[in-house]
């Protein structure tokens, strides 16, 4: 009836998710691919697709552990990028694609993070989406 005792081999798994190691992601070898950055006030998600946008690998600032307002902080969308570049680099990837999404704070961090692991960027897009008109006006008010 005690706690149960787990034991980790060294270096068997990588920060963050549990149960996944880098050998385990995929045996796929990638050139080029498409970062995918998603940016909102509370969370920061990073995918990296192939050229035809096929998923290759993600993570999110709530999936690193991080709860609450933590996850929509610059700190945890570079310790995502970081992981994820992680991945790319395991997969021989070389260059990236980035396209950013959303109005979040962890834009820039998260990619900074990427970078950090020495993949190349060829360009930004930013794919945010805007309204054109937005939604219908509130009646105004009769006194």
């Amino acid at each position: 009836m005690g706690k149960k005792r787990i034991v980790k081999k060294e270096g068997d798994e990588t920060e963050g998710q549990a149960g996944q190691s880098l050998g385990a992601i995929s045996k796929k070898r990638v050139d080029a691919g498409i970062l995918c950055v998603e940016s909102t006030y509370n969370n920061t998600k990073i995918v990296l697709t192939d050229q035809k946008g096929q998923t290759l690998c993600w993570s999110s600032s709530g999936s690193l552990g991080f709860k609450g307002a933590k996850k929509g902080t610059p700190f945890a969308a570079a310790k995502v990028g970081e992981l994820v570049g992680t991945k790319a680099q395991s997969m021989g990837m070389k260059e990236v694609r980035v396209v950013v999404k959303g109005v979040g704070s962890g834009r820039e961090s998260g990619i900074r993070g990427f970078v950090s692991k020495g993949i190349n960027i060829t360009s930004i897009t930013d794919a945010t989406p805007i309204p054109h008109n937005g939604p219908k006006a509130k009646k105004p008010r009769r006194v």
